[in-house]
């Protein structure tokens, strides 16, 4: 009796905990219902140990050992499920020993209680409701664990409008107003983790005839080990590497977009009328987590330069000898269910802002405290990472403005 109550009332602590904990906080609607389910398991063990305390003391109930049994099985099911939930996704030992030692308790107090030749009225109805919560927790342990990492992601959109290009009075020089779009048609929203618009300026020179197959392989080999901007290759014109010309972000990191939001902001690039540069080629990027997969504490602070004396992963100080400049921001994460938040060691977001004389990119990065930032993550290890914290990056661009009308206005 004292190994089926110690094993009833710990199953009922830590499942009211949990469920308590999904229940008022979880950030979507499957985990409000996993709290649900646990807290309704917990009131099912809590009355087993009652039961217990009557089947083998009381004797007042006559169908006391059949509660008993049903809250044993109760416990097995679900001690086992989160056992399995622990070991894949959490970081601590002290749950994964817990649910262990429950599990094995609950399945010795079944066996044992079981064999007291307990009173089970109808055993088929019994069986078949035994069978069909067994169902229930099953399935829903799958849909939270299995069917949401890998469903369909929301994307939002950043589109880009160049405006006229507009001449200084005293026409030595001219602007470009271009149009950044953030449109959020998805029915989640988004915290915003990093954004950067950039140009760049490219020289364009127009051959005199045909070049030849040779110049083709050229461009083509020179502009496929480039930084990310995207070159044609043409009979007639000779492209040279863009430079930077302009970086800035468009949106202030940390905050959020609501489902079916948008969010417009006006950029201006300036040049001298006598710049050397052809065309413009704009850009936008946007490093984004989903609001029902994350929960961002606020603020996401600006904490060094690549350049400054604060801790830089190596891989960015490599990057720095490259020439890439970096501001990095960080923030506290949370995860979006009290099950996980507690079986895992707390999680920090950092944010890289990268620019160099070949563009401007936005990386983020999810680790532990303490936890190696060096190196680049695997894809499967990024795709979890994605998966689990809902994270997406946007692009949009290149869009060329040529600069040869504004040039000959002088």
């Amino acid at each position: 009796m004292s190994v089926v109550l110690l094993v009833l009332l710990g199953t009922t602590v830590l499942l009211g905990w949990f469920g308590l904990g999904n229940f008022a906080h979880a950030l979507t609607f499957p985990g409000r219902l996993t709290g649900a389910v646990l807290i309704a398991v917990a009131f099912t063990t809590l009355l087993a140990a009652g039961a217990a305390l009557d089947y083998w003391v009381g004797h007042s109930f006559q169908y006391s050992g059949l509660v008993v049994l049903i809250g044993a099985f109760a416990a097995l099911l679900i001690d086992a499920l989160l056992l399995l939930r622990t070991l894949k996704n959490g970081d601590l030992t002290l749950f994964p020993a817990l649910f262990g030692a429950l599990t094995a308790g609950a399945a010795w107090a079944l066996v044992t209680v079981w064999r007291t030749s307990v009173t089970v009225p109808a055993p088929k109805r019994v069986a078949a409701a035994l069978l069909v919560s067994s169902i229930l927790a099953v399935a829903n342990f799958g849909y939270q664990n299995l069917y949401l990492p890998y469903r369909r992601e929301a994307r939002p959109l950043i589109t880009l409008s160049v405006g006229k290009a507009v001449l200084a009075k005293d026409r030595k020089a001219f602007a470009v107003p271009v149009d950044v779009t953030f449109q959020n048609h998805a029915d989640v929203g988004f915290y915003v983790l990093g954004t950067e618009f950039h140009a760049m300026g490219e020289q364009v020179h127009l051959a005199s005839r045909d070049r030849l197959r040779e110049q083709w392989r050229s461009d083509a080999q020179q502009f496929a080990a480039s930084s990310g901007d995207m070159y044609p290759l043409s009979r007639r014109e000779i492209h040279q590497t863009g430079e930077l010309v302009e970086a800035k972000p468009w949106m202030q990191p940390g905050n959020w977009i609501e489902p079916n939001d948008a969010f417009t902001t006006r950029m201006v690039v300036q040049l001298p009328v006598d710049t050397r540069y052809d065309q413009v080629a704009f850009y936008a990027t946007a490093s984004l987590a989903r609001k029902d997969q994350i929960v961002l504490d606020p603020p996401l602070n600006f904490v060094t330069t690549s350049w400054g004396r604060g801790h830089i992963p190596q891989r960015v100080k490599n990057l720095q000898k490259k020439g890439t400049d970096s501001l990095v921001y960080r923030a506290r994460v949370h995860e979006n269910n009290a099950i996980d938040e507690a079986i895992r060691q707390p999680r920090f977001v950092t944010v890289y802002w990268q620019f160099g004389t070949h563009g401007a990119t936005v990386s983020t990065s999810i680790t532990r405290k303490g936890d190696d930032d060096n190196s680049e993550p695997s894809g499967e290890e990024l795709r979890q990472l994605v998966s689990r914290y809902g994270l997406v990056d946007l692009f949009a661009g290149p869009v060329e403005q040529t600069l040869w009308d504004i040039k000959n206005q002088r």
